[in-house]
């Protein structure tokens, strides 16, 4: 019964929500009521006796209108616009191709054969290209896991993509009212947020929030954050930093549900802008429409545990992924769907879902469960590249075609999965490929440990054209996009050179 309880809270709020509107609508038809028509006035004198003698009637209602129009524009909420975004791009330094990751594992790791065997397996069907990128700590021999290089890599891509934001959009940093950086599992202190605003000499007053251990979804959820602070903070920017670090959460270790990672994770990272200032609408690139987190970890200690850091019997830290990992992301993705849906469906898809719950949980008839066809709300899917696998379900199960899952599935191959950052490439990426069109609606969806699945939903405020600004793309753009066969062998002879 999780969709009928969803639809009848929606329907509740928006009850709620347009109160002040119903009240506004009523104090002008009582107001109009005393105020007679010209046609009952022999004159203009006939007019103003009859406002003389309703005197007090006449303020009040006036009064009146004026507290229900206050209220109705103190109820709306403040406009949430993005107005740039940036990817990092890391240096053909940290480029290793996969015959390069899989020599460098056996040379720099502990790894059983088995375990290596398992390694390469996973990489040729992971979907990666041959450039992914390494941090510099990873790429010695040996390896070099420590405090120092994990900040330096943090910081390498932090101050990056700030950087360039702050350049792209003639920002200045004292007028940054709030700043939410994200990063699972590296967490330092001072935090990620309080380096930025050390780094940027941001004002004393910032409101600041550093978010660890959320997973892979932390960026929808910073971005969440940002609008419940910006309805509360006004005329200002939210910066919004979302990262991972690899120096420390590389796996050294021969336990075949940890080594995973190895073979998706990489180095990346994204810096949004977002704003309530109304002048910013004209150069903004997005308004946020709706945001939707849901959270599984109440359901049952299987979404609980499925995605957990933890320690093997030799010691080696590293994050362990369930086997049931795709079975609860897939009750995850139906519990959001079922919030989101009402918000962006139109009537007849909502209808058709609505009459099949009817039909399973009243009737108890054997029909199977629909699944709306988003495709005709929503123009563009930015799914968080966390895996081959993960892509190939979200596609059979929303019904979406190669287009639509291009972004994700070129992320994934370029970048990797560079954890809550991955959404910002997809999103760069339609945007360098001329596809944002002014009206068009992006769905940002993501998945994370506890268990978590959370989407925003933006509306292109203007046809985008990056064409000669593409970012994290502009070097590859040309040859994008490519075929990536299910099974991309990785020649032995390369591996082992």
């Amino acid at each position: 019964m999780q969709a009928t309880r969803n639809h009848a809270r929606l329907l509740y709020h928006r009850l709620v929500g347009h109160l002040p509107r119903i009240l506004a609508v009523t104090l002008l038809l009582v107001a109009s009521r005393l105020v007679p028509t010209t046609s009952s006035l022999s004159s203009l004198d006939a007019l103003v006796r009859e406002a003389r003698v309703n005197s007090a009637a006449l303020v009040a209602a006036a009064a009146a209108c004026a507290a229900a129009a206050y209220a109705y524009t103190m109820s709306r909420p403040r406009p949430v616009y993005l107005v740039d975004l940036v990817g990092y791009k890391p240096a053909a330094a940290h480029e290793s191709t996969r015959a390069m990751s899989i020599r460098h594992f056996g040379r720099a790791g502990q790894f059983s054969e088995e375990s290596m065997a398992f390694q390469k397996r996973m990489m040729e069907r992971s979907g990666l290209g041959e450039a992914t990128h390494f941090p510099a700590s990873l790429l010695t021999l040996p390896v070099d896991m420590c405090l120092r290089t994990a900040r330096e890599e943090s910081e390498t891509v932090i101050f990056g993509v700030v950087d360039e934001l702050l350049a792209k959009t003639g920002v200045r940093p004292e007028d940054i009212g709030v700043v939410i950086v994200n990063s699972s599992l590296y967490s330092p202190t001072p935090s990620f947020s309080s380096l930025v605003v050390n780094r940027y000499r941001l004002r004393h007053d910032v409101i600041s929030h550093n978010l660890s251990g959320m997973g892979c979804s932390a960026g929808i959820i910073a971005i969440d954050l940002a609008k419940h602070l910006l309805q509360v903070h006004p005329d200002t920017y939210a910066l919004v930093v979302s990262t991972e670090n690899i120096t420390l959460n590389a796996y050294l270790g021969n336990y075949r549900a940890m080594l995973v990672t190895n073979t998706l994770f990489r180095m990346g990272g994204a810096a949004v802008l977002l704003s309530n200032r109304r002048a910013e609408r004209r150069r903004a690139k997005y308004q946020l429409i709706h945001t939707v987190r849901t959270h599984r970890g109440g359901a049952s200690d299987r979404s609980y545990a499925c995605v957990t850091q933890e320690e093997d019997d030799a010691g080696h830290v590293g994050v362990s992924l369930s086997k049931e990992l795709m079975s609860v992301a897939g009750e995850a993705l139906r519990t959001n769907i079922t919030t989101l849906g009402p918000l962006v469906l139109p009537l007849s898809e909502q209808l058709r879902f609505l009459a099949t719950v009817v039909l399973r949980r009243v009737f108890r008839a054997g029909v199977k469960p629909y699944l709306p066809d988003f495709t005709l709300a929503l123009d563009h899917f930015c799914i968080h590249a966390g895996g081959r696998g993960v892509l190939d379900e979200l596609e059979r199960s929303l019904k979406l075609s190669a287009w639509h899952m291009e972004p994700s599935r070129m992320t994934l191959y370029r970048f990797g999965n560079t954890s809550s950052s991955s959404l910002w490439y997809e999103l760069a990426y339609c945007e360098a490929k001329g596809r944002i069109k002014r009206g068009d609606r992006v769905w940002q969806i993501a998945f994370g440990s506890g268990f978590k699945c959370n989407s925003a939903v933006w509306k292109a405020l203007r046809t985008v054209d990056d064409g000669r600004d593409c970012g994290p793309w502009a070097q590859d753009l040309h040859a994008l996009p490519v075929h990536v066969p299910k099974v991309v062998p990785i020649d032995d002879d390369v591996a082992a050179a």
